[in-house]
């Protein structure tokens, strides 16, 4: 049997940590190799895998060299800033990264994309394998819903997400505004209030919902005259991602560098 895949996450005590390093401990192919988490955190220096019942012998420790010692991969849900911090040392350590992080700037995400010139990273706004099949049916349906019909992205997240638009709102947007050969930034309306006068057809709208305990749901509308088209995704459990996160993870394996996105993982490219 080959040698199981050491990953580290960041993170390791938020919601997201925890579902990512239980989704590893049932994993027979993965192993927990690192457990990273801001100073300060109460979780210091407590075994990662504790809140399972269970020990991995893997301390949750806020320096990172240590937390990657060991590892191959990082899996990163955290924020822009750190999310950059960290894998300008896996850069340097030859560690590949999986981000999941959202919230880039265009200037950060030229960071990630030089970053990557010298270790594996796939980056992604969302690493739900349905919401990934869902932006590839948003591509047809942009093209044959070209003319006549308004576009609005509705999305609803948990009380505590600090970004807006979400990550994968606005990515789905791109998608949209590329099959219809447009620019979202040029044509995307991010908010409505007061006498806004009528529609601009050529406009994508977004709508964006907080409360809550919401995973996170993401609505693509089509109005035309006489009939609305509705394409969702819905999730009930951060799980989705934690999967996704770890196929990713084994993609990376077989990668030396480059930059590589969901579709690169699931083979929709």
């Amino acid at each position: 049997m080959s040698q199981p895949l050491r990953i580290a996450v960041a993170g390791a005590s938020g919601r997201m940590g925890h579902m990512l390093i239980e989704a590893i401990a049932a994993s027979p192919d993965c192993q927990l190799a690192g457990a990273l988490d801001i100073a300060g955190s109460p979780a210091l220096g407590q075994d990662a895998t504790a809140f399972l019942g269970r020990t991995s012998g893997v301390a949750i420790t806020s320096d990172l060299r240590a937390g990657l010692a060991n590892s191959q991969f990082l899996i990163d849900f955290t924020r822009p800033e750190g999310t950059l911090a960290h894998l300008a040392v896996c850069r340097e350590l030859g560690v590949k990264v999986v981000i999941g992080t959202t919230g880039f700037s265009d200037a950060q995400k030229a960071q990630i994309a030089e970053a990557a010139k010298d270790t594996a990273v796939m980056m992604a706004p969302n690493m739900s394998v349905g919401v990934n099949v869902v932006l590839k049916l948003l591509q047809q349906a942009a093209r044959a819903l070209a003319e006549g019909y308004d576009i609005e992205i509705i999305e609803a997240h948990h009380r505590h997400k600090v970004d807006a638009p979400s990550g994968t709102a606005l990515k789905m947007g791109e998608v949209v505004a590329q099959a219809l050969g447009r620019d979202l930034k040029s044509c995307a309306v991010y908010g409505r209030e007061g006498v806004t006068g009528e529609r601009d057809p050529s406009t994508i709208g977004f709508a964006t919902i907080r409360g809550g305990d919401v995973v996170g749901d993401h609505t693509v509308l089509f109005a035309g005259i006489g009939e609305r088209i509705e394409i969702s995704h819905k999730a009930s459990s951060r799980a989705t991602f934690a999967q996704g996160s770890l196929r990713a993870v084994r993609f990376l394996a077989g990668q030396s560098k480059g930059l590589f996105g969901m579709d690169d993982v699931l083979g929709l490219a």
